[in-house]
């Protein structure tokens, strides 16, 4: 069995987000329903990476997102208590992708301290903050990672529908990980 279901059609939408805005989402990025005006209010929130590769398809003012590095939101609980408690939604779209910075972060350290070091950090103060930083936003494995995110953030918000979702950046897709 693959790991991410392909949406090639709306039947491949599951049926628990059809009529939600996560399968609106997954219509407008996926299957390219027409996009309406701009929309009144945000009705979901997409925690997706900073990586610059992403470009979704969705109506202007749809939808609040968070970019934080490998879609971790463990450090933005605050702000998704905001867009749920004060913005009113209720779906939460989490978007990992394909070759994230943030997996295999270890592997990064050199670059991250030499890129520092190039403007103006030291050395030794570069390598503490790679050090004291990096455990808190490595991701691992891609799928893995946004499988476990997503089920923590079912367990903080169990009145909100969270999708796992992964983009992936050779073909610009977004799939569904299975469960």
């Amino acid at each position: 069995m693959k790991p991410v279901i392909e949406v090639q059609s709306a039947a491949d939408i599951p049926e628990r987000w059809r009529a939600t805005p996560i399968g609106a989402l997954l219509r407008y990025h996926e299957l390219g329903a027409p996009l309406p005006g701009r929309a009144e209010k945000p009705e979901l929130l997409i925690g997706m990476c900073m990586d610059s590769r992403k470009h979704l398809r969705i109506p202007d003012n749809f939808a609040f997102i968070l970019r934080t590095g490998g879609a971790n939101l463990r450090l933005s609980e605050f702000r998704v208590s905001y867009a749920i408690a004060v913005g009113g939604v209720r779906s939460i779209a989490l978007l990992g992708h394909t070759n994230c910075g943030m997996s295999g972060l270890s592997a990064r350290r050199e670059p991250f301290v030499a890129g520092l070091v190039d403007v103006g950090w030291a050395r030794e103060a570069a390598q503490a903050h790679f050090d004291l930083h990096a455990p808190a936003h490595e991701i691992g494995v891609e799928g893995a990672f946004i499988l476990a995110e997503a089920a923590r953030l079912r367990a903080l918000y169990p009145r909100v529908e969270v999708a796992p979702l992964l983009y992936r950046i050779e073909n610009n897709s977004v799939g569904i990980l299975r469960e």
